[in-house]
C-alpha cells in the first residue's frame, strides 16, 4: 500500500517540486497540500495521511508550532525541511523536541552526490517513516537541564530548563530478543575503556535522551557518530553539552580523548581514533572517497576504534536507514568488543540496528528508554 503524504509547504514552487519527485516512486501517494502550519493541522486532522514533510518557517503558524499540536491531537511521522544555517539547525532540532522524526536541507542535494542521489534520498526517507505507525499517544519526557552547565549556552540556543521528547514506542510486535526488563540483567564484568555510538535516522532524539542520563563522572570517553549536515553537528553538541552533566563537544582535529566528555563527529568529515593508551587522540578530516557514502561514516569510527582499543570498547547502533555500522561492528567484535543494537519497536527507523542483529554482532538488543541504564550498570558508573 502506498504511503499517503500530506506536503506543508508556504512556498508554491516547493511544494510542486516535493510533490513531483515524491508520485515518482509509486509506493507514494501525495494526498493534499498544506501552506501554512495552521491549514497542516487541519488537513493532518481531515486527511490522516500517513506521514507529513513540513517546512520550518512558515505563515500564521510555523512548522514548530505545527508539529506540537498535530502531535497532541493526532501524532503523525512528520520529516522537517529547513535551511543550512545556524538558526535553522537550532529549529529544526526544536521540532525533533517537539516530535518530528527526521529532517532534511531545503536544496536535499547539499547532503547528496548527485541530483538522482537526492531524489531517491528525500523517497527512501519518506517510505521508511511514513510505513513506521504513529505513536499511540505523545508523552513528552522532561528532562532537567544541570545548572552548572545550562548557563554557557542558554543565551544561544533553545531549550530553558526542560526539554519535550516524544514517546517513541510504535505499536509493532516486541522483538524476539529484546531486553524488557533491565533490572534482571547483571553486568559481564568486562572492562572498558570506550563507549562509541552510531545512530542516524531518530538519532538527535536517542541520543538526547541516552545521554542526558549518564553522570558526569563517567569514567571513559564517548565517541557520536550521527548522519548529519556541517552545519548542524556545531549547534546540537551545543545542545547535547547544555543538557548532559558529561561534557559534549563537536570533534576536532587532535583532541585528546577524555573520560566524561563525548566527541560528535563534525558532519561531512570523519572521525577516526589514533594512538595507543594514554595517547590517543582523534583525527578529524575530509573524506573525498566516493567509496564511503556517509561523512561521517560510524563504520570509519568503528574500525579504528578497533584498532585503537581491541577488544576494550562497547559499542552500540542506534536507529536509522542503511547498514552503516554493521562492518566496523565486525571488526569490533573480532578483537571482543561488546556491541548492542536498538530493538526495532523503539526505532524511528529500524534499519542500522536490523543490519547488526542480522549479523548476529549484536549481544543485546534494547529498547532506547533502557540504553542508559544498561550502560551505567555495565560500566559500573551512576
Amino acid at each position: 500500500m502506498a504511503v499517503k503524504v500530506l506536503v506543508v509547504d508556504d512556498s508554491s514552487f516547493f511544494r510542486r517540486r516535493v510533490s513531483e519527485i515524491l508520485e515518482q516512486d509509486s509506493d507514494i501517494h501525495v494526498i493534499g497540500f498544506a501552506v501554512n502550519g495552521r491549514e497542516a493541522v487541519e488537513k493532518t486532522a481531515q486527511l490522516r495521511p500517513d506521514m507529513i514533510t513540513m517546512d520550518v518557517e512558515m505563515p500564521v503558524l510555523d512548522g514548530i508550532s505545527a508539529v506540537k499540536e498535530i502531535m497532541a491531537s493526532n501524532p503523525t511521522p512528520i520529516l522537517m525541511f529547513s535551511s543550512l544555517t545556524r538558526d535553522g539547525a537550532t529549529a529544526t532540532l526544536d521540532a525533533l523536541d517537539a516530535g518530528a522524526m527526521d529532517f532534511l536541507p531545503k536544496k536535499f542535494e547539499d547532503i547528496a552526490r548527485n541530483n538522482e542521489d537526492a531524489i531517491k534520498l528525500l523517497q527512501t526517507k519518506v517510505k521508511e517513516i511514513g510505513r513506521r505507525r504513529a505513536p499511540r499517544a505523545f508523552k513528552p519526557i522532561t528532562t532537567s537541564k544541570p545548572v552548572e552547565r545550562a548557563t554557557s549556552v542558554r543565551s544561544s540556543f533553545s531549550g530553558a530548563s526542560t526539554v519535550k521528547q516524544p514517546d517513541r514506542s510504535f505499536q509493532r510486535a516486541e522483538p524476539a530478543k529484546a531486553h524488557s526488563n533491565n533490572a534482571s540483567i547483571r553486568a559481564s564484568g568486562k572492562h572498558y575503556q570506550l563507549v562509541a555510538i552510531g545512530t542516524s535516522t531518530g538519532g538527535p532524539v536517542a541520543l538526547q535522551t541516552i545521554l542526558t542520563q549518564l553522570p558526569a563522572n563517567f569514567p571513559h570517553p564517548i565517541l557520536l557518530i550521527q548522519h548529519m549536515p556541517a552545519a548542524f553537528t556545531p549547534a546540537f553538541a551545543a545542545r547535547l553539552n547544555g543538557l548532559c552533566q558529561i561534557k559534549v563537544k563537536e570533534a576536532q582535529q587532535g583532541d585528546r580523548l577524555q573520560p566524561g566528555t563525548a566527541y560528535l563527529a563534525p558532519g561531512g568529515q570523519q572521525m577516526m581514533v589514533e594512538g595507543r593508551g594514554s595517547n590517543r587522540t582523534l583525527r578529524v578530516f575530509e573524506d573525498n572517497s566516493e567509496r564511503i557514502s556517509y561523512k561521517p561514516s560510524v563504520d570509519v569510527t568503528f574500525a579504528s576504534a578497533a584498532k585503537a582499543y581491541q577488544g576494550d570498547v562497547l559499542a552500540i547502533v542506534l536507529t536509522g536507514m542503511g547498514a552503516d555500522g554493521r562492518d566496523g561492528a565486525r571488526m569490533l567484535k573480532q578483537t571482543g568488543a561488546t556491541i548492542w543494537a536498538q530493538d526495532e519497536k523503539s526505532c524511528v527507523v529500524y534499519g542500522m540496528p536490523q543490519a547488526i542483529a542480522n549479523a548476529g554482532l549484536a549481544s543485546e538488543n534494547l529498547a532506547l528508554d533502557d540504553v542508559a541504564m544498561r550502560i551505567k550498570r555495565e560500566i559500573g558508573c551512576g
